[in-house]
């Protein structure tokens, strides 16, 4: 009997799979400190919030179209064009959660059999190849986490269909240069590749300047522009997003919608709209917050005899290379069982993640403090 969606192959989010055993453990009466999940702490702005509760009272609550609806997409092409130098149509624009659109991008990009090549260490794309079909081929960053081109020159296969790439980085939170993604996507262009980009953390810059690949391109032709608005407006559970391609990937995406979740609630994509449109002064609040936080952990990482100092450029993480003789998974269980302190594994981020430990600081000031506190108990008490 043939597999259902190759779910078989397919292991579960380490995040949320740290989320469930969080929860769990605070079922049963125990304290936990995490500072595993990529989640802002902040609320939506309830200028945001009150759009959409405006919307759901006016009946704003039926089918939509699986692309969206014009005012989300016309608010995305004046977005992309203001903020990320990309010159859209709305023919190339499709409202889609992130996290889902990673998955229907690989489906559109490619054909039933396909090579991926995705970063190492880097996020969890290598499911959602697995779910579509392909074959996930692994290209090792450098050791500042930038990209090495002739690495991956040397991984392209006559199947390969994608890469993908994240800038600011999850896990790293690396920002890549601009020269870098240049020489990047002039290597595809010559050879049909399409560079699927995930921008999810692309408001939460604190050195260096963050360049969108898709402008490196008159209109959308092999870039496919994944947006979110889970981390610049704090709108994790509202689970929206937008891709930016050309027509023919948008076509395909939308046919995938049709076929699956059929469209995107009406209220949700008002509310998105409007973020788009008016949120600039909250993304630069929450930016000023975060980078608070991310001097606050960097700080408690460098008082770690055991870890590495860490200086993160963008998202919300750090991801420091420690020196105890033990591998990352038994460690980051050691922690949660022992010390009550929930963090995520480097090698859940690829092999050569490896001997590091991924922290966030989108929680509370004093999470971070209690939570890197224990951190140092276990590493130095």
């Amino acid at each position: 009997m043939p597999k259902a969606m190759f779910l078989e192959e397919v292991e579960n989010s380490p995040s949320l799979e740290m989320v469930n055993l969080v929860l769990a453990k605070i079922a049963k009466g125990e304290k936990v400190v995490s500072l595993a999940i990529g989640e802002p702490s902040f609320n939506t702005p309830p200028e945001i919030v009150e759009v959409a509760c405006q919307a759901m009272r006016s009946g704003d609550i039926h089918y939509t179209s699986s692309y969206g609806t014009m005012e989300v997409r016309e608010a995305i092409k004046r977005k992309v064009a203001r903020k990320n130098g990309i010159h859209a149509d709305i023919p190339n624009t499709i409202f889609c959660t992130t996290k889902f659109s990673v998955y229907a991008a690989l489906a559109a990009a490619s054909n039933k059999a396909y090579d991926a090549l995705l970063p190492n260490p880097g996020y969890f794309y290598w499911e959602p190849v697995v779910l579509s079909g392909g074959r996930p081929i692994f290209y090792t960053l450098k050791e500042d986490f930038s990209l090495d081109i002739d690495e991956i020159k040397k991984k392209i296969t006559p199947r390969t269909k994608v890469i993908l790439v994240n800038s600011p980085s999850n896990p790293t939170g690396k920002v890549l240069k601009r020269g870098e993604l240049e020489e990047l996507y002039e290597f595809c262009k010559d050879r049909n590749i399409f560079i699927i980009s995930d921008e999810a953390y692309e408001d939460l810059v604190y050195t260096g300047q963050h360049t969108c690949v898709g402008s490196l391109e008159p209109k959308p032709e092999i870039v496919i522009s994944l947006f979110s608005l889970s981390k610049s407006y704090s709108m994790t559970g509202w689970r929206a997003g937008y891709v930016v391609a050309n027509e023919r990937i948008i076509y395909l995406i939308n046919k995938f919608l049709e076929n699956t979740v059929t469209c995107y609630p009406p209220f949700i994509e008002k509310a998105s709209a409007y973020a788009l449109d008016n949120g600039d002064k909250y993304i630069s609040e929450f930016r000023t917050e975060l980078e608070n936080r991310k001097r606050l952990l960097e700080t408690k990482i460098a008082e770690i005899h055991a870890l590495e100092p860490y200086s993160t450029e963008g998202a919300f993480y750090a991801f420091p290379k420690y020196t105890k003789k033990m591998q990352s998974r038994e460690l980051v269980k050691l922690l949660l069982d022992k010390y009550g302190i929930a963090v995520l594994a480097g090698a859940s981020f690829g092999d050569a993640g490896e001997n590091h430990l991924r922290f966030s600081f989108s929680m509370a000031p004093e999470t971070i403090e209690a939570g890197m506190n224990k951190v140092k108990t276990f590493f130095e008490g």
